[in-house]
């Protein structure tokens, strides 16, 4: 008569512990589901030409990855990274501040995998790579935050500490190009100017035989010809009366 109801309380318990721990699994797997991993064999500080390879995992059911714009940590510049492999057809650019990686977009559940070559690592403990993915359907993931617990975490690459000897190398050439001062230009004068500059004046060109003009000596000689004539005349009226 007792079976029914100890069969039953006994199902029930189970059912619970079954809940429970299914509950257990989803909280704990829930800030785990996506993020991105980074990962190097060199990963050590002062380390030259290291590989870092990326792995931006895919939570959409529906969009497939586009593009990762990655942040890069102090210590490294633009342009001393440059791409390794990637996803088909991506391309990859540099920024003030970074780089971004985009393509076609992948397959739905595609995670997006690449990496990059960094000219030297700076000599610190940990180098956290801000990732932002961006879904064909205009989704970004944002995995930026620096605290590991969080729930959008940004990647960190933890470095060994340096070899016995290593040192910084010098800039890259590009970084030096972009920091020296261009060269002042001397400006050119106008060809105005210098026609204006080559040309003398018509003062200048209108006077000579010392300094009088060819109009006054047209004056000079009209007047000695008025002078001879009248004296011709004068001369002529005195024969005629002397007669």
């Amino acid at each position: 008569m007792f079976t029914a109801p100890v069969q039953h309380g006994t199902a029930r318990r189970l059912a619970l512990a079954a809940a429970a721990a299914g509950t257990v699994v989803l909280l704990a797997a829930g800030p785990a589901a996506a993020h991105v991993e980074v990962e190097s064999d060199k990963a050590q500080a002062l380390a030259e030409n290291v590989e870092i390879s990326f792995d931006a995992e895919a939570e959409s059911d529906t969009a497939g990855i586009a593009a990762v714009r990655v942040i890069l940590p102090k210590g490294i510049a633009p342009g001393d990274v440059t791409y390794g492999e990637g996803p088909k057809g991506w391309k990859f650019t540099t920024a003030d501040d970074g780089y971004t990686i985009k393509g076609p977009a992948l397959k739905a559940g595609v995670n997006a995998e690449y990496s990059v070559v960094v000219r030297q690592l700076p000599d610190v403990k940990e180098l956290a790579f801000k990732s932002l993915q961006t879904y064909s359907d205009g989704k970004i993931d944002r995995w930026i935050e620096l605290d590991e617990s969080s729930e959008q975490p940004a990647p960190v690459l933890k470095l060994k500490a340096a070899a016995p000897g290593a040192k910084p190398i010098a800039p890259s050439p590009s970084e030096t190009a972009s920091e020296s001062p261009s060269p002042s230009v001397t400006p050119t004068p106008t060809a105005e100017a210098s026609e204006a500059a080559a040309s003398p004046s018509a003062e200048a060109t209108s006077e000579d035989d010392g300094g009088m003009s060819a109009g006054a000596w047209i004056g000079i000689g009209a007047a000695v010809v008025v002078v001879a004539g009248g004296a011709v005349l004068l001369v002529r009226r005195r024969g005629a009366a002397q007669q």
